[in-house]
């Protein structure tokens, strides 16, 4: 989320300048191609930031932008163009990687400042907006009221194409698809990281998970400790009476992602049992191998569905030989990346 706010942010910089700039967004992807749904590429005169997947099918987009840049009129629509990342192919990338992608080409100019401008605001505020992309180009709807009225862009824009005699222009030359798209994305977002227990690993934890961009709720039941005084990376903490009330700190969803890491098995039953019935993304419990093989089965024996006891993860993480507050974090981190992204 960072990168998308240095995007809408060097937008507003380059449109209050008077200037122009194109902004790339991937609006699909399959198999093994680099560049995901969301991944965003802002182009303007003199800069570049974000991704949309690199190596030379994004040299060759850029390419295209600048070209349109150079021109000082832009052209009026959006467009959307497909890509396979396959050799020898009509709508190849110039790519091997497999997999494919589409990418929205939407230029940006004057006209669209307001809209960049409410962007940012919303995003700044810890809303989440929710933008639409189609061939008339960019609107946001704010959530306090509907997305505003795109002015029409101006008539004469011209589009302009590579030069066919550079390699590098053989995508900047391809037509793109003559059909209506319809892209909506709502920014801000952030996956949402529960951590029961907050001693040295939930410490470690909360600062990698915090780069990784996720919004994190720690909670404990110890209002002295001084691991949880230290977390300055949780965006949220919470001393609770008792672990006993911990489902009504915790919402199901599927942007929910909870961790268990509480002082010891007893503890760990009590938040198992409370939020055993609810439906998570991710739910992982710190503990041996041995520990948690004891609760489970004890679980199991009292007549827990056994399907839901298989949904938790446990001994947690990958299995990296793990070690420290740090090397354990890292392991949770990489199972939790493995579960957001297996979908």
């Amino acid at each position: 989320m960072k990168g998308d706010t240095q995007i809408w942010e060097s937008a507003v910089k380059t449109l209050r300048a008077g200037g122009l700039a194109v902004l790339l967004v991937v609006s699909d992807s399959s198999g093994s191609s680099p560049g995901r749904k969301g991944f965003k590429l802002l182009v303007t005169e003199d800069d570049l930031v974000g991704s949309i997947g690199g190596g030379v099918m994004e040299v060759s987009l850029v390419d295209r932008a600048r070209t349109m840049l150079k021109a000082d009129v832009l052209h009026p629509r959006s467009q959307l163009i497909s890509l396979v990342h396959r050799p020898n192919v009509p709508e190849s990338s110039g790519m091997i990687c497999s997999g494919s992608q589409s990418v929205i080409i939407c230029p940006l100019d004057a006209s669209d400042l307001k809209t960049v401008e409410s962007i940012c605001a919303e995003i700044e505020s810890g809303d989440e907006p929710q933008i639409l992309i189609d061939v008339n180009g960019l609107t946001v709807s704010t959530g306090r009221g509907t997305p505003p009225n795109r002015k029409s862009q101006i008539a004469n824009r011209k589009s302009t194409g590579g030069d066919p005699n550079n390699p590098k222009s053989q995508i900047a030359n391809r037509k793109s698809d003559e059909d209506p798209f319809h892209y909506v994305e709502t920014l801000g977002r952030k996956p949402r990281l529960y951590i029961v227990g907050g001693g040295h690993c939930a410490l470690a934890l909360s600062e990698l998970m915090s780069k990784l961009g996720f919004r994190i709720e720690l909670f404990d039941d110890r209002a002295d400790l001084n691991t949880v005084e230290k977390n300055s990376f949780a965006d949220s903490k919470t001393i609770v009476g008792s672990y006993e009330s911990i489902a009504d700190h915790i919402p199901e969803g599927e942007d929910t992602y909870v961790v268990v890491m509480t002082l010891g098995y007893a503890f760990d039953e009590i938040v198992i049992r409370r939020l055993f019935d609810m439906d998570f993304k991710y739910f992982g419990v710190l503990g041996s191998k041995a520990k948690m093989k004891t609760l489970l089965n004890s679980l199991r024996k009292e007549g827990f569905d056994e399907s839901r006891l298989s949904r938790i993860r446990t001994p947690i993480g990958v299995p990296i030989n793990s070690r420290t507050p740090e090397e354990i974090a890292v392991s949770i981190a990489a199972e939790i990346i493995l579960v957001k992204n297996s979908n």
